[in-house]
């Protein structure tokens, strides 16, 4: 007897394939979306990571909590909501130190208090994750120092224009070093798609 297929699809779609299979984004501005959620999640908790912050932004779009102006792109519109959430994350982080607040001592009537330090170092899983992916990184573009200087300027926090003074190279050969960055992260899998 023949079997019947079953009624529910139980795969389930990240945002982040959902947007590219709507149409509202294209691959290569996923990978722009996941280079700066990178960058945002920089300083925050290690609790917080970068596909997280990427896909609760993008999750706000289709689920139609933040609708995008016309004259504005994908990615410069993702960036801001991911921006949006990275303050509003540290909103509430400042909010619940103040509560944490413990009267410790009373001396002389005056009051001290205690708070909480909390450490901002990653985990030991996330250093070496991070460690590992910069290794793969030099490795790919170890034949292409430019490529190397500019992976190291966008490290350091430069702007594309202080890059291009420290190199000392034209905005367009800056242009052609991120395209050749760019896919040759492509052609290694190095996409915003889940391993």
């Amino acid at each position: 007897m023949p079997r019947t297929p079953p009624l529910v699809d139980k795969r389930v779609l990240l945002p982040s394939q959902t947007i590219v299979a709507l149409g509202m984004a294209t691959e290569l501005e996923l990978l722009r979306l996941k280079t700066i959620a990178r960058i945002y999640v920089r300083g925050l908790p290690p609790d917080v990571a970068w596909d997280d912050l990427l896909q609760e932004a993008l999750t706000r779009i289709i689920s139609g909590a933040r609708r995008r102006p016309q004259d504005v792109t994908i990615v410069a519109f993702v960036a801001g909501i991911m921006r949006s959430l990275r303050s509003e994350h540290w909103r509430r982080v400042i909010k619940r130190s103040r509560r944490r607040e413990i009267p410790e001592l009373e001396l002389m009537g005056s009051r001290r208090t205690r708070t909480e330090v909390v450490d901002q170092a990653p985990s030991p899983e996330r250093a070496l994750s991070a460690q590992q992916e910069i290794r793969q990184i030099e490795r790919l573009f170890a034949d292409d120092p430019q490529a190397l200087k500019i992976i190291a300027g966008m490290g350091s926090g430069l702007s594309a224009e202080q890059i291009q003074v420290a190199m000392r190279v034209s905005k367009t050969a800056y242009n052609s070093a991120r395209k050749r960055m760019r896919r040759a992260l492509l052609r290694e899998g190095l996409t915003c798609e889940p391993k």
